[in-house]
């Protein structure tokens, strides 16, 4: 015992001392930083060998060509079975010259595949290829029906092709609809609607359409409807009205033209106040009035010049 304590006496200084010493080392206000060893090395990366890397790409593609091959399988069936089999075609729209047995009597014969496989720009195709068709729209309906919206032709004039020597047209005969464009269809379907007729060139059949809509009203409001507007191959306009007589427009802007017609209109009936005849020709191309002929009037009778003139001035 005595030479434990003696030891301990002698120890504990020893410790003390070494303690102080290393804290007194730090310099004043310097942190204090403890130690809890070394940070582990990062492990070394494993190189892969080829021929794994190999087997490994093998098996991917392996796998996925596995997987396309069933997603073919599996729309080769959807586009095969029966259980898909279109079974009804809807149609939708103001049909007027069609009837729906009519129109699928024309178009489903040219449809072919199922709901998944029907190509439907051709169905398109085939609808629109019925008369009096202009535009349709085929849409799929869960799970065996075709919905197809149909938009008919308005015819708005026959179109009879371009003047040629000797006669007004070329005897090519189409339809002109309200959208200014040429369609086929069965003539016969509107020989009862005394529709107005377009002699003119295929790109001018628009703007016969658009000038007549602008100069009906004006002729209308003479009794004398157009029935036939007609541009010559020097591009100059001329309409002829119901009771016959023909009109000179002339060339120019649409604008141009209908002015013209206005006037005209506005002082016919002032020019030709003395002759109780009808209209037979009239010139609308002079440059500052118009020249007007009357079916049995000649110039050479005794007429009254405060009557009327064969000529009136656009005022």
């Amino acid at each position: 015992p005595p030479r434990l304590n003696a030891a301990r006496t002698v120890h504990h200084p020893t410790i003390h001392t070494m303690a102080t010493a290393r804290t007194t080392a730090l310099p004043a206000g310097a942190p204090r930083t403890l130690r809890r060893g070394r940070a582990p090395l990062a492990a070394a990366p494993v190189e892969v060998p080829a021929d794994v890397r190999w087997m490994n790409a093998v098996s991917a593609v392996l796998a996925a060509g596995l997987l396309l091959g069933a997603l073919a399988a599996g729309l080769l069936w959807l586009t095969r079975t029966p259980l898909f089999t279109i079974r009804a075609i809807d149609l939708a729209g103001d049909l007027q010259r069609n009837s729906v047995p009519t129109i699928r009597a024309n178009a489903a014969p040219r449809l072919a595949g199922n709901f998944f496989s029907v190509d439907l720009h051709a169905a398109q195709t085939a609808f629109e290829a019925v008369p009096w068709v202009r535009r349709a729209v085929v849409r799929r309906v869960w799970p065996d029906r075709l919905l197809v919206v149909l938009e008919e032709h308005q015819a708005a004039a026959l179109w009879e092709g371009e003047t040629t020597e000797g006669s007004e047209g070329s005897g090519l005969e189409r339809l002109v609809n309200s959208f200014g464009e040429l369609f086929d269809a069965n003539l016969g379907d509107v020989e009862d609607e005394a529709l107005p007729v377009f002699t003119s060139p295929e790109a001018s059949v628009p703007q016969a359409l658009s000038l007549l809509r602008r100069v009906q009203p004006t002729f209308t409001g003479l009794s004398q409807p157009v029935q036939h507007v007609a541009q010559t191959r020097r591009g100059s306009w001329r309409v002829r009205l119901e009771g016959g007589a023909v009109v000179e427009l002339g060339r120019g802007s649409e604008d141009e033209l209908v002015l013209r017609t206005e006037r005209f209109a506005r002082t016919l009936a002032t020019a030709t106040a003395g002759w109780r005849a009808p209209l037979e020709y009239a010139d609308l191309r002079h440059p500052g009035g118009y020249a007007v002929r009357l079916s049995g009037v000649t110039t050479g009778q005794n007429l009254n010049p405060r009557a009327a003139a064969p000529a009136a001035r656009n005022n």
